[in-house]
């Protein structure tokens, strides 16, 4: 596994010492499966909103509360490795929850980063970013690149 893969305790300790020496830490998070045009977009536009970018990725009990049965398509030890092999991506940790509150309120990134497809209001954890004297970077939506729309692309050429 890549050594950008930290545990929860590690990540904390990365981001409050990337703090402490100056650096805007940003976070975003998601499912990431079936890595897409999308995705590398959202990555890089939120590793231009700083200088450490952390990835919170949901574990596979998380995706399928959060997606259904039949998800992931991709189990998390090869979603992990994918987002990690990136060159944008400082750090990857993975969280079992349905939603990274109380990941982001441990990491205290400085930019939370999101997708278009969320409005700034339904951004979970803006709040503590925003208490903190951070910022949310809501970052412009590609159509027509989302994993259940691949999915459904796929279903549509198979039926």
């Amino acid at each position: 596994m890549s050594g950008k893969v930290k545990s929860l305790a590690e990540i904390s300790s990365l981001a409050a010492d990337a703090r402490k020496n100056g650096k805007i830490v940003v976070f975003t998070n998601g499912c990431f499966d079936l890595l897409h045009r999308g995705h590398v977009y959202i990555l890089r536009q939120a590793k231009a909103a700083g200088d450490v970018l952390i990835v919170g990725m949901n574990s596979d009990r998380s995706v399928k509360s959060l997606k259904g049965p039949a998800r992931p398509i991709l189990p998390e030890a090869d979603r992990v490795e994918l987002i990690a092999a990136m060159e944008m991506v400082d750090y990857v940790v993975l969280f079992d929850e349905a939603d990274p509150y109380q990941l982001i309120a441990a990491i205290k990134p400085n930019v939370l980063a999101k997708g278009g497809d969320w409005s700034a209001d339904q951004i979970i954890g803006a709040d503590l970013v925003e208490r903190d004297g951070g910022r949310v970077a809501v970052i412009p939506y590609l159509k027509g690149f989302s994993t259940t729309e691949i999915i459904e692309r796929i279903r549509k050429q198979d039926g």
